[in-house]
């Protein structure tokens, strides 16, 4: 009998049923480009974005969830970017937050060029490449964009998020949930869920935006 998945898989299970756009993330000028779910892809798509630090080809970050947005002027191209990662403990938290603590080092968005060139929907043959407007013609190298902004959600086990939501200050980039928020079947669907990441938009702080 094969081993039941591990929390990782079951979440990466779900969110490849969320949708492209962050499910409640607003549309707004501070961010009017295209957002893309890059990960988790299928399965068997072993091409996805990843994140790195600017001259380093192995140390790579691979969020359980990676939504990008990207830049919609390709003379000032740039990436947000929203994760989601599935921490099974507080050590595991510990590792997965130094990743993205505040640095004065630029991280980097890397799209492959299969991904770049691979729908985006299974029943829309438009590649993904047409999608970010930042490309003005078939790529041929991977896209390298700067990371802009970071929002990060960190989804935790029952106890584990009760304890640190009691005693913990999250940095102003971080976001939690318990884990049943995650592996729940239509979880994007759910109110609270979206309100939260209403919450995490670059628009959320501020008063108003300029019209």
């Amino acid at each position: 009998m094969a081993p039941p998945p591990s929390l990782d898989e079951q979440v990466r299970r779900r969110l490849r049923h969320w949708p492209q756009h962050p499910p409640g993330a607003p549309v707004t000028p501070k961010q009017p480009g295209t957002w893309l779910r890059a990960r988790p892809g299928e399965a068997q798509a072993p091409n996805q974005p990843f994140l790195k630090l600017p001259g380093t080809n192995r140390l790579r970050t691979l969020p359980d969830g990676l939504w990008l947005h990207f830049s919609p002027d390709p003379a000032d191209p740039y990436a947000d970017i929203l994760c989601i990662e599935a921490c099974s403990s507080l050590q595991n938290l510990l590792d997965k937050r130094s990743r993205f603590a505040p640095s004065t080092t630029s991280l980097l968005a890397v799209c492959p060029v299969p991904w770049l060139l691979a729908p985006c929907q299974p029943h829309d043959p438009t590649p993904r490449w047409k999608l970010i407007r930042v490309l003005r013609s078939e790529p041929v190298d991977p896209l390298v964009l700067p990371v802009r902004d970071v929002r990060v959600l960190y989804g935790l086990k029952s106890r584990q998020y009760e304890g640190f939501a009691r005693t913990q200050m999250p940095q102003a980039h971080e976001y939690f949930c318990p884990m049943e928020a995650l592996t729940a079947e239509r979880g994007d669907e759910n109110p609270a869920m979206r309100a939260l990441l209403a919450r995490a938009s670059a628009a959320a702080n501020f008063m108003n935006l300029p019209g």
